[in-house]
């Protein structure tokens, strides 16, 4: 009796969302890489007749995420998430290196990406810390143990190098906020970012004027008695040192080729044929497919390769080229109804473990989504950040549908926690 009532709980429209961009992604794959010489839909040798399989064991995997009691995800929070950081440590010994990067387990043919699977983890740790009853972020150790779960996986990430699975957890920080973490650390990695792209942009002596401005507008603006000459002078010399410092990081921190992107992006470098050509022929196709497209199987970009990684990271590419710009416009509407679906479900739980998860998975759809337009159209560094439900690959396509059905399971069991 009690799983018939949360099975007629399941909320559809979540469901039939995912169903339509896991759909919509399968098509673009296809149309990425069909060739004359495919002979059907199921060919295992071409990456749609490989995503296919991967559809068909994400069935499976949702009957079981659906099966499951949802309380064993919230019991068994904390050893999900400390198996995904033995999984992400074990990369440096056991994991396959391919371009540049030790992210992947290779099982015979067949590869997995742990840092995918740890976004689910991690939101699931938060969450159980978060919902304690004696938790309380206006704590400062509590904070740090907060802060300290999202910086477990980014610390073994890092070094595989993948910053861009690095920079969805730090997204969580979203969740904490919720959950009444001190607005000022959001504003402060604001500004860190702002002072750091201004810092790259501008010479030192106009990056450190405007530093001095903008503290010395603030002082004068602030009330008499919450005037601190000491706390500002403190501020000024932490903002100049950390915009003066940024050139040093960047000649010599930063790989050649994370330097080479960030000056694709700001116009320093324009190399088409090199470091620019992924993004150049990404907004070629994008721009070619006007307002309705060329039509599907129809992208002659998508058709001539031009755009590499376009099954993976740029699928977003074949979109905008074979169905125009009312078509990407559609598929965009789609995640934005998934996402506030998920939020106004969030909202509505019963208990804070559902909700700050709901919050989690939001946070981690979110990201994804943004960068990765973001990164396709040219006003995001190219870091390799899927599309979530439509980008090649079984790792991805499994943690997302992992990360979103054990939320699914949890909206569905809210019946029973009255």
């Amino acid at each position: 009796m009690k799983n018939q009532s949360v099975k007629n709980n399941i909320d559809w429209i979540t469901v039939i969302l995912y169903m339509a961009l896991v759909i919509l992604g399968w098509m673009n794959i296809y149309s990425a890489d069909i060739t004359p010489e495919s002979n059907y839909i199921f060919d295992i040798t071409q990456n749609y007749g490989k995503q296919l399989i991967f559809i068909g064991c994400n069935i499976v995997l949702i009957f079981i995420i659906l099966t499951i009691d949802a309380k064993i995800y919230e019991r068994f929070a904390s050893v999900f998430f400390g198996a995904s950081l033995v999984l992400l440590a074990g990369l440096f010994i056991f994991g396959k290196t391919v371009a540049g990067q030790r992210c992947w387990y290779a099982i015979g043919s067949f590869t997995i990406q742990p840092s995918e699977f740890a976004k689910a983890a991690t939101a699931l740790a938060l969450a159980k810390y978060l919902s304690d009853s004696q938790v309380n972020l206006k704590n400062f150790n509590h904070q740090l143990i907060g802060l300290l779960i999202i910086a477990l996986p980014i610390l073994l990430i890092l070094p595989q190098p993948d910053p861009g699975s690095a920079l969805i957890f730090t997204m969580f920080i979203f969740v904490l906020n919720r959950e009444g973490l001190p607005s000022w650390y959001l504003w402060t990695g604001f500004f860190a970012v702002a002072l750091f792209l201004m810092a790259l942009l501008l010479k030192p002596l106009y990056v450190v004027l405007l530093i001095f401005a903008g503290v010395a507008i603030h002082y004068l603006r602030s009330r008499p008695i919450h005037r601190n000459i000491i706390a500002s002078a403190t501020v000024l010399i932490v903002m100049v040192g950390f915009a003066l410092s940024v050139d040093y990081v960047f000649e010599n921190v930063f790989k050649q080729h994370h330097r080479d992107r960030f000056n694709v992006l700001f116009g320093r470098e324009v190399d088409m044929a090199g470091v620019g050509y992924n993004t150049n022929q990404s907004k070629i196709a994008i721009g070619s497919g006007g307002w309705l497209g060329k039509g599907y199987l129809e992208g002659t970009q998508t058709k001539g390769n031009f755009v590499p990684e376009q099954h993976t990271d740029y699928i977003f590419t074949t979109v905008g080229e074979e169905w125009g710009f009312v078509g990407s416009a559609v598929l965009i509407l789609l995640y934005v109804a998934l996402l506030l679906r998920i939020l106004y479900l969030a909202e509505n739980q019963k208990t804070k473990f559902s909700r700050i998860y709901g919050y989690g998975v939001a946070s981690v759809l979110f990201t994804h989504f943004v960068v990765n337009i973001s990164m396709v159209i040219g006003i995001f560094p190219t870091i390799g950040v899927p599309l979530p439900f439509l980008s090649y690959g079984g790792s991805s396509l499994w943690a997302f549908t992992i990360l979103l059905f054990i939320f699914v399971k949890m909206d569905a069991n809210k019946v029973n926690e009255w």
